[in-house]
């Protein structure tokens, strides 16, 4: 097993253990030369295997995840090393009926004040570029009914930004709930 997908691993074992992502939903990549490595096809994040090189030009492999166009797109127009794409429930719930998220907590303040929440349907160039330009100018995002993209350095620095998601988005539905 490579260094790679060993990193893949771990990251993706924190991601089901925080209940981040279930069963074969999420992906992850990072840049790597003129392309990047991502995760397979229907792959479990806690047991994904060797990832898939994908060149930011020409063909993608079959056995890329079907996001490789959101990833790809991050990695042509913004200078961020790795991403991570969850499905935290709390997250998606918000993003149902907000244009963005106002974080409450002090964590949330001080690492991503306002999360902003942007459409396009899974696996879409129209998701891709809406992602790619909220990730343009900051490191995280919420696609409408769909989950988190976290941009980092590292794969581990776009997982502690998706459990800071989860984390401000569940602490304003309880703090809505209390009133």
């Amino acid at each position: 097993m490579t260094a790679y997908a060993l990193e893949f691993e771990s990251i993706g074992k924190r991601l089901c253990q925080e209940r981040l992502v279930s069963a074969n939903f999420g992906n992850m990549s990072v840049r790597r030369d003129e392309g990047f490595l991502i995760t397979r096809t229907g792959s479990f994040l806690d047991n994904p295997g060797e990832p898939v090189f994908v060149p930011l030009e020409g063909d993608v492999p079959r056995e890329a995840s079907s996001e490789f166009r959101l990833h790809r797109e991050v990695y042509r127009r913004t200078a961020h090393d790795a991403v991570v794409h969850a499905h935290p429930v709390h997250a998606v719930a918000l993003s149902l009926g907000r244009d963005h998220v106002i974080t409450l907590d002090s964590e949330g303040q001080m690492f991503a004040p306002k999360i902003p929440v942007v459409g396009g349907a899974p696996g879409s160039m129209e998701m891709a570029d809406n992602v790619a330009g909220a990730l343009a100018g900051g490191n995280l995002v919420i696609v409408r009914g769909h989950g988190t993209f976290a941009a980092g350095k590292t794969l581990e620095e776009a997982y502690i930004l998706t459990s800071l998601a989860e984390h401000s988005c569940r602490v304003i539905i309880l703090s809505e709930r209390a009133g």
